[in-house]
């Protein structure tokens, strides 16, 4: 993937208008045996979807609680709040980043709440601003200068918001000290950012539900493209980002520990279990018989695909739970278990980029330059 600049989200911008604006036609270019992709689309939306958004904002608005409270009154107690909200809110958007189509993708829902540079990579210098960075310099000279457009579409700009930037400043060193009128006004204005896309995805579903449940072809640009290559692209970010590339899969062996995901809470890899899980869901269609993805595959006479892809999904999960928090430690100490969990998550991309994509009749339309 090239690297993100103004210009290609603008372009970006313009073409899902583009291709949002357009009648897509409801003939379905994949018969599946009588099964109702339809209903496959209704459960999507109405069991799986529009509820987490919903409950995404509810965590924000806990988040925002605890988080007045703390910015009254910094201690260690009012931190520890935070913490256990911030939390809360960072694992639910993982369930949400599955979703990042339609009036997310519209928004640029994940540029702005968790970057993880998408799947550029470039560690010939710790400060690159790569991975799940923190850019902390432009955050502290956007708070000390009290002058900063969020809405701005640049790299440094979706590396100083979002859950990153909340992490630094609730939980980095000497964050209770350092407290102070215009970091709290930083924060609160981050939170505000983070509430407004949020609300605006949430409500933009509403709309966008009969274009999405209504909608059952197979070719680029539909609802079943899009969760496919959903979940061909989390599996390739957690593969990436999220455990390669801190365990030096493309840096030569050299460990970057502190570009690990919300690096200064320390919970990495309960976001990536949660990553996994939700994945792992958005296949399945939570586990309601015949509305998900993987009873589509079977439709399709792919049972033995089927079964391979969640034997995979419980392989690669039980290695990535074998990892400790926080992961930064981990990658120093337990080298080896990482990267066993690293291998298997690995085999999981290669078959849903590969076995499931060409099974459905759905083109990858992304593309990575790490290879599989």
């Amino acid at each position: 993937m090239k690297k993100i600049t103004a210009s290609f989200i603008a372009l970006t911008l313009l073409l899902t208008a583009l291709f949002s604006c357009s009648k897509p036609e409801n003939k379905d270019n994949n018969p599946a045996n009588g099964f109702d992709k339809a209903a496959m689309l209704v459960n999507y939306a109405d069991n799986l979807i529009i509820p987490a958004y919903a409950s995404m904002q509810q965590k924000i608005a806990a988040l925002q609680t605890a988080s007045d409270a703390f910015i009254a009154n910094p201690n260690a107690i009012t931190q520890g709040a935070v913490k256990t909200a911030y939390t809360d809110a960072h694992l639910q958007y993982i369930r949400i980043a599955t979703f990042n189509f339609g009036p997310a993708e519209t928004v640029l829902l994940d540029n702005y709440l968790n970057f993880s540079g998408g799947l550029d990579y470039s560690f010939t210098t710790d400060g690159e601003l790569t991975g799940f960075s923190v850019d902390t310099m432009a955050i502290n000279n956007n708070i000390l200068s009290g002058s900063y457009n969020l809405e701005m579409l640049t790299r440094s700009g979706f590396y100083s918001q979002g859950f990153p930037a909340l992490n630094y400043l609730y939980f980095g060193n000497d964050a209770i000290t350092k407290m102070d009128s215009k970091r709290a006004k930083y924060i609160n204005d981050l939170l505000a950012r983070m509430k407004t896309l949020i609300d605006k995805v949430t409500n933009d579903w509403s709309g966008y539900r009969a274009t999405f449940v209504g909608n059952t072809q197979t070719n680029s640009g539909s609802p079943i493209a899009y969760i496919v290559n959903q979940l061909s692209y989390q599996l390739d970010l957690l593969k990436g980002p999220r455990i390669g590339w801190p365990l030096g899969k493309q840096s030569n062996g050299k460990v970057f520990e502190t570009k690990c995901e919300a690096y200064f809470v320390g919970i990495s890899m309960s976001l990536a279990v949660e990553n996994l899980n939700s994945i792992k869901r958005l296949y399945t269609g939570n586990n309601t018989s015949g509305k998900g993805l993987s009873d589509y595959l079977v439709a399709l006479n792919q049972s033995t695909l089927n079964t391979d892809v969640l034997t995979q999904f419980d392989l690669a999960l039980e290695k990535l739970k074998a990892i400790p928090d926080p992961l930064s430690n981990s990658l120093l100490t337990q080298a080896a278990t990482v990267d066993a969990a690293y291998k298997e998550i690995q085999k999981l991309v290669t078959l849903m980029k590969t076995d499931v994509a060409s099974a459905t009749a759905v083109q990858i339309s992304y593309a990575d330059n790490d290879g599989d």
